[in-house]
Order: structure tokens, then C-alpha cells, then sequence
């Protein structure tokens, strides 16, 4: 099964055991959710039900995974069952939080997830039904799990592998944050020495869809060439930068590893070195 679900396809999709999971973030998130969402979509919560905030970003990002136990919860708190056909949308194709929950779901091994192309706005403009305030349904029990299946790197990893030169570590922000030209998140600018920048904008076409799997193929193979095959992906608090594991999964690549901490991990740590490129 591909990761990525166009609007037709899901439209024409007759399936029994079909969830799909509204993965839109921001403070406006659940109302939003509540005045319009796909018709049977459930809400799920970036920073309650995907992270796991802790009050000090030092030590694990602003966006931390939670132990899987807490995670297979809430699994289990939105009818997901293990031969559920999870389909996930937001409203920024994929980098918003969609493509962080299909991250944790796979790793949490569940084999049938996609990520909606386009979000929710190419849903709209494919007439799908939409639907308005809560949804209903029922709880369902899953296998439990004791550990995320794919690989997550931490602070200490990233430092190692980039000392010995044995990882690619790949930075997904947009480039005039990666270069420390500015910082509208984080509390320093600049990234992380010897990581190099592709901004997971460049994953979507002109139209803002997911270029296609050939063509992603290309551009990693050509991106990557002469580098160390084993890749680390960040972003700023890690969850972004699923949006980096999901489309290189998409055109046939492993899966690389998560450095979930990312760079609110890394700049917010003691004495760790900040490179700029200006």
C-alpha cells in the first residue's frame, strides 16, 4: 500500500473497516475540527495525543513522543483496530501534524496508513462529504505494543554519527531558518553543524501535492549521492520532519531514522555548537 491517498481515490474508497483522522493543528485546532471536517473524520491532538510536553525543551524538543503504552490509548480511544485502514489529513499537506501521526501509527504497527494528498482543501475541491461537531464511535482493542518500531535518534546519537561521519543528517526547515537568517519558533537561529538543509516544501509540486514517486526517487538519490546512507531527519521539534520520512518512504526508500528533539532539542542544549550560513 502507497503512504499517500489522493481525494478521488479516497472518495471511490469502499472499505469496512475505513478511519480517517483529522490531524489539523493550532490553537484553533478542535473548533476548527468542530465547524467542518471530513464526514466520519476523527480529531486527533498534536500536543496531547502526538507529543508528550514536557516542561523543558531541552530535553527532548517541543514536541516529545510519548511512551507507546500512552499512545496505543489513544489508539484504542479512536475505534483504531489493528486491520483498521487509517486515512489522516491537515490543512498543510502533510507537515502539519498528518504525517507525524502516520509516522507513529506505522511505528506503532499498524499496516495499513496513508496521508490524504492535499489536505483537506483538495478534499474539499473533490467533493467530498464533510460534516460538522463531534463524531461518534466505538472503542476498539489493539495487540499492544512495548516499543516504536522505527528507528528514533536522540542528541547524543546526531552528535556521534556526525563526529564519525557515518549518517546524513538532514534538516527539513525552510532555508532562511537552517541558514539563521531568522528564528520564529525556536529561541536560536542557525542549525545544527554538518546537517544539510532540504526543506520538506520541496517534496510537493507547484500545486502543492506530493511529487510523484520516480520523481522523488530522482531527487534523493541525486541529493544523497556520495553522502553516508544512514539518514537522520529533524526539523524543529520533529514533527515536520515525518513529513521528510513519509515522502522518500513514498518513492521506495527505508525508512531513516527521527531525531524527534530536532532543533528545539539541540539549541536549547548546553554548550552545543550553532553553525549559520550568512
Amino acid at each position: 500500500m502507497l503512504s499517500i491517498i489522493s481525494s478521488y481515490q479516497l472518495k471511490n474508497l469502499t472499505s469496512e473497516n475505513l478511519i480517517i483522522l483529522d490531524a489539523r493543528a493550532g490553537k484553533d485546532a478542535h473548533q476548527n475540527y468542530l465547524e467542518s471536517h471530513i464526514k466520519g473524520a476523527r480529531f486527533i491532538d498534536l500536543d496531547k495525543d502526538l507529543a508528550e510536553i514536557g516542561e523543558n525543551a531541552a530535553f527532548g524538543g517541543r514536541h516529545p513522543l510519548p511512551i507507546i503504552r500512552k499512545f496505543i490509548e489513544t489508539i484504542f480511544r479512536l475505534g483504531i483496530s489493528d486491520d483498521s485502514n487509517v486515512i489522516i489529513y491537515d490543512d498543510k499537506n502533510g507537515s502539519n501534524a498528518a504525517a507525524r501521526a502516520w509516522w507513529m501509527l506505522k511505528s506503532s504497527g499498524l499496516e495499513y496508513v496513508q496521508v490524504l494528498d492535499g489536505g483537506i482543501q483538495a478534499a474539499e475541491k473533490a467533493g467530498l462529504e464533510f460534516a460538522t461537531g463531534e463524531e461518534f464511535f466505538e472503542k476498539k482493542n489493539l495487540i499492544k505494543k512495548h516499543q516504536w518500531l522505527h528507528p528514533v535518534s536522540d542528541l547524543e546519537d546526531v552528535e556521534n554519527e556526525l563526529t564519525n561521519n557515518s549518517a546524513t543528517v538532514i534538516d527539513v526547515r525552510d532555508s532562511y531558518r537552517y541558514n539563521g537568517e531568522s528564528e520564529p519558533i525556536d529561541l536560536v537561529a542557525g542549525h545544527i553543524p554538518g546537517a544539510i538543509n532540504i526543506p520538506f516544501s520541496e517534496n510537493l509540486d507547484e500545486n502543492g501535492f506530493f511529487l510523484k514517486p520516480e520523481i522523488l526517487r530522482e531527487k534523493y538519490s541525486k541529493l544523497l549521492e556520495s553522502k553516508p546512507e544512514k539518514l537522520i531527519i529533524h526539523c524543529g521539534s520533529g514533527v515536520t520532519a515525518c513529513h521528510t520520512i513519509l515522502a522518500p518512504h513514498f518513492a521506495g526508500f527505508e525508512i531513516p531514522n527521527l531525531y524527534v528533539g530536532s532543533w528545539s532539542d539541540w539549541s536549547r542544549r548546553e554548550g552545543k555548537e550553532i553553525a549559520k550560513e550568512f
